[in-house]
């Protein structure tokens, strides 16, 4: 399957296209910019879906759901919200078709014109801080712990398959809370919900930090992120966490009653992953076989290969393997038993080491006589002949030790392409010759970030929460600085 598929080395962004459509994992749409996720590609994000769902859920955290579109009145009452999203939002005009006059086809009901345009979801804050306005009254109705699981549209003009749509698929946290510090501290926990997913279950290590005020979220106060790096040199945002302060509250007028029976306005925060999680999988681990999955998020962990010619070699191998099938799934691992008749093994072989499968079993004719399966890892494509009495506990051994493989490979990865920086020279060297993060001086400004962003298109991926205090001076400035930032071209 990877003979007419292009490596990393010889153009990077053609091998992550064609590998997310060869590995079945998505397509492009009929519609500009949108994509199908494919029942492969959907049923990782299910793993994703499940494993956060439960995070939040032992946060805290419930489930709701509000609505898709949202009053174009609402994205006024919050100027800074309303500004940085006003170029990406898609609008409902009308509420109508009728049949054309020339009979080919329907247009627009030039009469069914809505008397006030709405806002096809792009974020949830201002239709949710309307509707936490009729349910919170008292401290008694506080804190409100609620995520959504939802789709949303930001008008892109440039597209990649997850990484960048006009529609994803998304969860976004909207909480309430009665004092700043409560709110900052729900902020910093789903932070760190995020990382621990990241790295635990994705096999991805990100570094946590804060964005710089240019590069916040539209209406935080705050925003807090981990940022991975990808194969390529280049940052990936993989998740972000806001505290909103009193921004949203007044804007919508939301206020409670403190147990001193004085009113006050909720303090907020807001928090979010989306379908990028799934280019950020693929970029990080994958190679020029094809796909590489964490076991963790894999589908398929286990795919069990027969090698046969005739029926009854097939049954006497199924005797073997379907006990073997159901001891693994009692386990809780996924396993594929693939006894078609319709492809070769070599086939199969080829298939699901290009889809990531972390571990294959083979076995045939002779191995049923000596006992023995041939056990393949697809991290590093090594094949070992294991006993099948032991086979099962080899299993579970072996998945875990991909998992952290695959962490420990990226974490070198990106050790290796992480670079202190204090020459202007040297940081635009670094930065054309082999990208990564660059850990480098910043004099605090705007204007200093932006400069620097149009001469090189790096930006300032994360003030860093573990930043040791270190004076020195900006690289483009020169001005004083008292800690380093991390610099990155980023996806």
């Amino acid at each position: 399957m990877a003979k007419d598929f292009p490596t990393r080395s010889e153009n990077y962004s053609q091998w992550y296209n064609d590998l997310v459509i060869k590995a079945d994992l998505a397509e492009s749409s009929a519609v500009r910019g949108c994509m199908v996720i494919k029942p492969y590609g959907y049923a990782i994000w299910e793993k994703i879906q499940s494993a956060l769902d439960k995070m939040f859920k032992d946060t805290g955290h419930s489930n709701a759901y509000f609505p898709i579109f949202i009053p174009k009145s609402f994205f006024s009452r919050e100027a800074s919200h309303v500004e940085g999203f006003a170029k990406e939002c898609a609008v409902v005009t009308h509420y109508r078709l009728k049949a054309s006059p020339d009979g080919k086809g329907v247009v627009v009901d030039e009469t069914a014109r809505l008397d006030e345009e709405l806002i096809v979801r792009p974020t949830s804050e201002t239709i949710i801080w309307d509707t936490y306005r009729n349910w919170i009254k008292s401290y008694r109705d506080l804190p409100i712990l609620i995520n959504q699981w939802a789709n949303v549209v930001r008008w892109e003009m440039r597209t990649r398959l997850f990484l960048r749509t006009t529609e994803f698929l998304w969860q976004e946290g909207h909480t309430a809370h009665s004092t700043r510090d409560e709110a900052v501290h729900e902020a910093e926990t789903m932070l760190n919900v995020y990382a621990d997913f990241a790295e635990n279950w994705m096999a991805i290590p990100v570094i946590k930090g804060t964005k710089s005020p240019a590069e916040r979220f539209a209406g935080a106060v705050e925003t807090y992120a981990i940022e991975a790096l990808m194969q390529d040199g280049k940052a990936l945002q993989a998740g972000t966490s806001h505290f909103l302060g009193e921004n949203f509250a007044k804007a919508f007028d939301v206020k409670f009653l403190n147990r001193e029976n004085q009113l006050e306005y909720v303090w907020a925060t807001s928090w979010g992953v989306s379908t990028r999680l799934m280019g950020a999988l693929v970029m990080s681990h994958s190679d020029d076989n094809g796909l590489v999955l964490p076991p963790k998020l894999a589908p398929i962990q286990v795919a069990i290969v027969p090698v046969f010619k005739t029926k009854e070699q097939l049954d006497l191998i199924s005797e073997k393997v379907i006990p073997l099938k159901k001891a693994l799934e009692l386990k809780g691992i996924s396993v594929k038993y693939d006894d078609r008749d319709t492809h070769k093994p070599g086939w199969k072989f080829s298939e699901y080491e290009f889809k990531g499968v972390p571990v294959r079993i083979t076995i045939g004719p002779r191995d049923i006589e000596q006992g023995t399966v041939e056990v393949a890892r697809r991290d590093t494509l090594e094949k070992e002949v294991f006993q099948m009495t032991d086979i099962e506990n080899k299993v579970i051994n072996l998945l875990d030790q991909i998992q952290k493989n695959l962490y420990n490979k990226a974490l070198d990865m990106r050790e290796n392409n992480s670079h202190r920086v204090d020459d202007w020279e040297e940081f635009k060297r670094v930065l054309d010759s082999t990208g990564g993060f660059i850990y480098a001086h910043w004099d605090g400004t705007t204007e200093t970030e932006e400069k620097i962003k149009e001469e090189t298109k790096a930006t300032i991926r994360v003030i860093p929460l573990d930043n040791p205090p270190e004076a020195g001076k900006c690289i483009y400035s020169g001005k004083p600085s008292s800690q380093r930032v991390i610099f990155a071209r980023a996806y």
